[in-house]
């Protein structure tokens, strides 16, 4: 699922973006992608960072799913009692 991200970037980095895309024929979308991509491969070869590891914490937490529901619903009800005062 795509996700819009927003960021500020200098100028330069705009048209460099722009231009790969067009002398690539392909999109601004994939060339930011695979840029991302090859900084995170380098990342994980230079300093033994596992960012795919990293990003999928979910898959290892010790809480069970239901717990977690548990405590966000708590957490969300609080808030609104809170706020109806």
């Amino acid at each position: 699922m795509d996700k819009v991200f927003s960021a500020r970037v200098d100028e330069s980095v705009v048209t460099t973006i722009g231009t790969l895309a067009r002398e690539l024929h392909t999109t601004k979308k994939s060339i930011i992608e695979g840029a991302i991509r090859l900084f995170a491969s380098k990342v994980e070869a230079e300093q033994g960072v596992d960012v795919f590891d990293l990003t999928c914490g979910v898959w290892t937490r010790e809480e069970a799913p239901e717990a977690t529901v548990r405590r966000a619903r708590q957490a969300f009800s609080g808030s609104m009692t809170r706020h109806s005062r």
